[in-house]
């Protein structure tokens, strides 16, 4: 089977998505596969360049990656691909509509608040949140643009920041907690991460320096455990999620709040998911394997 490792694209995380894609490509065995690395460097690249695979193993992020786009030219070009369709990628890669979709489902999510503009900033609703609270891009991740705002003159500058990459804001209640991921493979919880980030928060140093965070294998006691993958798993049903999901929570006082879905893991050495399932005794190789098989029976 020729499969083809798409990366690169034309989001802000092109070079983390080059980084996975390249360790992607260089773990696939290659007695089962062909392997192809494509980079993709603008949208109509991946029309030319993936025509002949049997397979995309998707590593793009963000924009035209994360967003269903690419999803939905593959099923156009009828070539079946990694992890979620175009419906819960879309959703997911929205902070906004996925908070809204968890919170109508009871979902426990901080509160927060949506803008396309500075004239929409609503500071008496930003003010009943409390400060700190977090600004970042709606639908842009790995911490990209992404600023902890302590008071309330600072905001306006945070969200113009914001909107250089994207064309709506979140402004979000800081929980401040424990951080957590889980990761979900085929509908069943992997062992839960803890993260220790080096600096304030979980930005994109702290994601992807060596040495940039402590991320350990955790178990809580029973019933916080059980809490966790009910609400975990909880998240991948309201979403409708298939093959593999990251969901990002905060621990507070015994209370875990759901940060966001990631349904394009990283997977690079410093990546969580790998992490997760090397504690279940899966390596890179199996990893890839389980998401490559998996993904082709969901698209059967």
């Amino acid at each position: 089977m020729k499969i083809g490792v798409i990366m690169g694209g034309v989001s802000s995380e092109r070079e983390v998505s080059l980084n996975s894609g390249k360790e992607i490509a260089s773990y696939f065995d290659k007695n089962k596969y062909e392997v192809i690395p494509i980079i993709i460097d603008k949208k109509d690249d991946v029309i030319e360049k993936a025509k002949d695979i049997n397979f995309a193993f998707i590593a793009l992020h963000g924009k035209f990656g994360e967003d269903g786009i690419i999803q939905a030219v593959f099923e156009t070009m009828n070539i079946p691909y990694s992890g979620c369709g175009p419906l819960t990628s879309a959703m997911c890669m929205d902070k906004d509509i996925s908070k809204k979709i968890l919170r109508l489902t009871g979902v426990n999510t901080a509160d927060w608040l949506s803008v396309r503009s500075v004239e929409e900033i609503d500071y008496d609703f930003i003010d009943k949140m409390e400060y700190p609270v977090f600004v970042k891009p709606n639908s842009g991740g790995s911490s990209v643009a992404t600023n902890l705002i302590k008071k309330r003159e600072d905001i306006e500058s945070a969200v113009r920041l914001a909107l250089e990459y994207d064309n709506e804001v979140m402004i979000e209640k800081y929980i401040k907690g424990d951080e957590i991921t889980c990761c979900i493979l085929e509908g069943k919880m992997l062992p839960i991460i803890a993260i220790k980030p080096k600096s304030e928060f979980f930005d994109y140093t702290a994601k992807y320096a060596d040495g940039g965070s402590d991320e350990i294998i955790v178990e809580f006691e029973q019933g916080l455990q059980k809490k966790i993958e009910e609400m975990a798993l909880e998240c991948w049903k309201a979403l409708k999620c298939s093959v593999y999901v990251r969901v990002d929570m905060i621990i507070k006082d015994g209370v875990p709040y759901v940060l966001e879905l990631n349904t394009l893991p990283g997977m690079t050495k410093n990546s969580l998911f790998p992490k997760s399932a090397k504690a279940v005794d899966m390596s890179f190789p199996e990893l890839l394997d389980k998401i490559t098989e998996v993904s082709l029976r969901e698209q059967r």
